[in-house]
């Protein structure tokens, strides 16, 4: 095959294996991860990897919308009673004592980053009904009038849904840090409660995906120029945004410290190279197949008896037409 035809899947190995932060592995360097790389992309892109992954990401969308779907209608199945005792069809939708699964993509990222373009056009071609996406900006009067994780647990995609986190619980090592909007006895200890949280979801059918979108410093001043030169895009920009800007090491000190504290086999986090917009979109786009795929979904069976009713269908199909129905 073309590639064009059908999703390929990446070479060197699987994405999860060549975007992963290696636990245990000491020091998270960003710097020595290249924003302009393309990991895994396929010899078969060609000399036009833009436009042959954007047909891609159109491709591994279509295989999403599936998965998504066979998640959402084993959740569905389930409501009010168990899991069957034998549905091997659906096995990977549900967890022990039949509690339907649940997948949450976290997005972090530095401003410009491409949250909102990522989950555009991958969570795109998925079925809205079946997704859960939220935003998180400075958390609001009640919020903090309650732990940090309060808004977040909130949040959390119901039983059978995709969620999506544009920013999530880690701004609050993050620009809670850098801004020193606690004092570091206070952020440093939020690590220990985010993996034992993240522990819980994983123990309770969330499957977690936590993606930094890594754009480099020069991509991300282009980015910005752009939403000042285009009057369509000044909404996008904040004069804080430079603010941030000036303390780019610091973010990117916060943000390593975070991805090695942070980064397990219940939640593991990939560092994906975004200063490509097309790189990106294929990146994620993988990676959240690849999370489906160990899911090994499937349709629930059938709790009625299908032949009887294919019998009933025609019945009644042949009375209204004698009926003149």
């Amino acid at each position: 095959m073309s590639g064009v035809d059908e999703a390929v899947r990446p070479e060197g190995g699987a994405m999860r294996e060549l975007l992963r932060v290696t636990p245990g592995a000491g020091p998270v360097d960003l710097a020595g991860v290249d924003p302009r790389s393309t990991p895994g992309l396929p010899s078969v892109a060609g000399s036009r990897p833009k436009e042959w992954a954007r047909k891609q990401v159109g491709l591994l969308g279509a295989e999403l919308g599936r998965q998504q779907e066979m998640l959402y209608a084993s959740a569905k199945a389930a409501t009010g009673a168990q899991a069957p005792a034998s549905a091997p069809s659906q096995a990977g939708a549900y967890l022990a004592g039949g509690r339907p699964r649940r997948v949450l993509l976290v997005l972090q990222a530095m401003d410009c980053g491409g949250k909102d373009g990522t989950i555009k056009r991958v969570a795109g071609a998925m079925n809205p009904l079946g997704l859960h996406i939220r935003s998180f900006g400075p958390p609001t009067e009640e919020e903090l009038r309650h732990d940090f994780l309060w808004r977040i647990r909130r949040a959390l995609p119901p039983p059978g849904y995709v969620g999506i986190f544009n920013r999530s619980h880690y701004e609050d090592v993050l620009i809670g840090r850098v801004e020193s909007l606690v004092d570091e006895a206070t952020w440093r200890g939020r690590y220990d409660a985010m993996n034992a949280f993240e522990r819980e979801l994983a123990d309770n059918s969330v499957t977690l995906l936590k993606v930094m979108l890594h754009i480099s410093y020069a991509e991300q001043g282009e980015r910005l120029a752009e939403r000042l030169t285009d009057p369509t895009k000044h909404w996008k920009y904040n004069p804080s945004d430079l603010d941030t800007r000036a303390r780019w090491d610091d973010y990117q000190a916060a943000y390593a410290e975070a991805l090695r504290r942070c980064d397990t086999d219940a939640a593991p986090w990939f560092v994906v190279p975004a200063d490509r917009k097309w790189y990106r979109d294929w990146a994620v786009a993988q990676l959240l197949r690849e999370t489906f795929d160990a899911l090994d979904l499937g349709y629930p069976a059938a709790d009625f008896d299908v032949e009887r009713e294919r019998l009933r269908l025609r019945s009644e199909s042949r009375r209204m037409k004698v009926n003149g129905g």
